[in-house]
């Protein structure tokens, strides 16, 4: 594979995923992920920062989720808002498409106590993005909070969800019942 070719993050991702289960995630390098891919060392630290971040994706869900609540109606009321970045996340990355990926991704993470704690960073992270969009949108403070919890929730029973079906299943509509689900127990609780 030529080191011009697009995708670059894209393709040591894949690189990494498939050395990390072939070898282990801690007996893999930089290099070695960056010769799988076709790629220099200095190509694989443009895009991440480490050999953790590699499927992480550097970030971007992030963006993702906090462009989403920003682009949310006005009207929306936080939870909506949230919904709507869901949405987003699966029209853009759990795709039927990446739905593989995404299970060897979760099998890899799951075997590594680095991967592990390096995803609940992530996730502490995500929950901050989204507080703070809220907050943007001129929502109270706890609330943002809150919502941003109990959109972080919905999300992980999604995935849970999505992962164990077999079949095209949309994120965003499993998504979308997991934030009904988690709003009804609340009410429970």
């Amino acid at each position: 594979m030529a080191r011009w070719e697009p995708n670059a993050a894209e393709r040591l991702a894949h690189a990494a995923l498939d050395l990390f289960a072939e070898r282990g995630y801690e007996n893999t390098t930089v290099i070695d992920i960056a010769q799988r891919a076709g790629l220099g060392k200095s190509t694989f630290f443009r895009h991440f920062q480490d050999k953790r971040e590699v499927l992480f994706g550097g970030g971007a869900m992030d963006g993702l989720l906090v462009e989403a609540i920003a682009a949310a109606p006005a009207t929306a009321t936080p939870l909506e808002a949230v919904a709507h970045a869901l949405d987003a996340a699966g029209r853009e990355v759990f795709t039927p498409a990446r739905r593989e990926f995404i299970a060897r991704r979760q099998a890899v993470i799951a075997a590594n106590p680095e991967l592990r704690e390096r995803e609940a960073l992530k996730n502490l992270a995500l929950i901050a993005s989204m507080t703070d969009a809220l907050r943007q949108r001129g929502v109270p403070d706890l609330t943002a909070r809150v919502a941003a919890e109990l959109g972080a929730l919905a999300s992980t029973i999604a995935f849970e969800r999505w992962s164990r079906t077999a079949t095209g299943d949309d994120f965003s509509e499993i998504a979308r019942q997991a934030l009904d689900d988690v709003q009804a127990s609340t009410s429970l609780c």
